[in-house]
């Protein structure tokens, strides 16, 4: 399956409505809850980073320097300015925000292979099909932004979810599952910006109206659109085009917006500024995040795969390749990212995910690599109602299982919406009318300021 969208079928039908609306196949039931947990909604937006291929725990923020050689590995820790805490030494930049996020060292999941897990890290449910590498299918279900754009759509100019970052695919087979709108359809896709904003005259082309389609043309194709709006009912047998005309507007009203063009332009930011992210594919995607958040898009996902030079799967020389390619773009652009959002003073109402769908092997393996392990592995979160400074969760001295407070992906999820405003137990209705909760987790209270 073809979870891109292109420009004609963004512009056509369904695929316009990925800014917002409501169709038939996705009708929602909140439950009636007396009580819920502290901090609901109290962020406006929420940044995904994917990690894909799965950062190694013991390299990163969970490090064991007196476990036997073999699982220690070669990285030493180095203090935080949090006292008591330590991360990677090649995360000097990290360490200096570490007052600002918090670290959950008690990730647990047990499905080893990358196309199911990245599913279940992309939208809180286990895959049905465990331990596969099942490509994308309608029948999935929908993302976290895809989530996000039908149960809770901005009213502003810009897409109400957004994806920095190529489809991911698992080596050559068709893209995984887990990235697109699933059974909510085309309508909710996130709209996708697959350019390296590092690139020489980086620019969102479908923000942009052809050359050969000025204003009047514009205004035209829209008042034709409006003409056969009555008709939509006669051919939309099984509701899935209903409530287009709302959904339409948005679309056109973001691209006769100035500001929905802003939103993604770096030009505006200061060399200087630039520079802090790090003039590279990552560093400057947390930057084009950071401007989404600023525009209230609600959801942001950066997805860091194959076009990022390397992905996190270090199955051999892992040492060299995260302590040259992999840490030190992610330690300025996740660094800059953190501080950037909390000098502006939007930290505490933007929510902030860095995860990779399961952790690596305790064990050194015989290609000076670690494989994939999703007992226990770490996570970032910061920000949108979460505690600052924190270290949630313990593994055992091998970084091997959880020894306290195992959190599952599903937790993580339900927490987010939570955090987001949507109540977890709220139901999405797939084409057949059958329900789906939208997180089967629990809200991790221990991860709540």
């Amino acid at each position: 399956m073809n979870i891109s969208i292109s420009r004609r079928n963004w512009i056509s039908a369904g695929a316009l409505s990925f800014f917002g609306g409501g169709l038939s196949s996705g009708i929602t039931r909140a439950e009636d809850l007396s009580e819920r947990p502290r901090n609901f909604g109290a962020a406006k937006s929420c940044v995904v980073v994917f990690l894909f291929g799965g950062q190694g725990q013991q390299d990163t923020y969970d490090l064991k320097p007196n476990a036997p050689t073999e699982i220690r590995g070669e990285f030493s820790p180095i203090s935080t300015n949090v006292v008591g805490t330590q991360i990677c030494e090649h995360l000097p930049l990290v360490s200096k925000v570490m007052d600002k996020v918090t670290i959950v060292r008690s990730m647990s999941h047990a499905d080893f292979e990358h196309g199911s897990a990245s599913y279940t890290a992309l939208t809180g449910h286990p895959h049905p099909l465990p331990g596969t590498n099942t490509p994308a299918r309608r029948e999935d279900f929908p993302t976290y932004g895809a989530a996000v754009a039908h149960l809770k759509p901005t009213q502003r100019p810009v897409p109400s979810a957004a994806v920095l970052g190529p489809v991911m695919h698992q080596g050559n087979r068709p893209p995984m599952a887990g990235q697109n709108a699933g059974f909510l359809g085309h309508a909710f896709e996130p709209f996708r910006v697959d350019q390296d904003p590092n690139g020489v005259g980086f620019s969102v082309a479908e923000l942009a109206l052809p050359v050969e389609v000025n204003g009047t043309r514009f205004d035209q194709r829209y008042g034709l659109l409006n003409k056969l709006d009555p008709r939509l009912p006669a051919v939309d047998q099984l509701g899935e085009i209903r409530g287009m005309t709302d959904l339409k507007q948005r679309a056109f009203g973001l691209l006769g917006s100035g500001k929905s063009r802003q939103a993604f332009d770096l030009s505006r930011e200061s060399v200087k500024l630039r520079d802090q992210y790090g003039r590279h594919k990552f560093g400057q995607t947390m930057l084009l995040a950071r401007r989404l958040v600023e525009a209230e898009v609600p959801l942001i996902t950066v997805n860091w795969a194959r076009s990022n030079r390397e992905e996190w799967d270090t199955h051999s020389k892992n040492y060299p390749t995260m302590k040259d390619r992999l840490l030190p773009p992610f330690d300025r652009g996740m660094s800059a990212f953190i501080a950037d959002l909390d000098e502006r003073g939007i930290l505490d109402s933007t929510l902030v995910i860095a995860l990779g769908e399961f952790g690596r092997t305790p064990k050194i393996n015989k290609d000076a690599g670690r494989d994939h392990w999703p007992d226990v592995y770490s996570v970032l979160v910061a920000g949108g109602g979460v505690k600052r400074g924190a270290v949630v969760g313990e593994s055992d001295q091998h970084a091997a299982f959880p020894k306290t407070d195992p959190i599952a992906p599903w937790d993580l999820s339900a927490t987010m919406y939570h955090l987001l405003g949507i109540s977890p137990q709220m139901h999405v209705y797939d084409r057949a009318g059958r329900p789906f909760s939208l997180s089967p987790g629990r809200v991790a209270s221990d991860l709540l300021a």
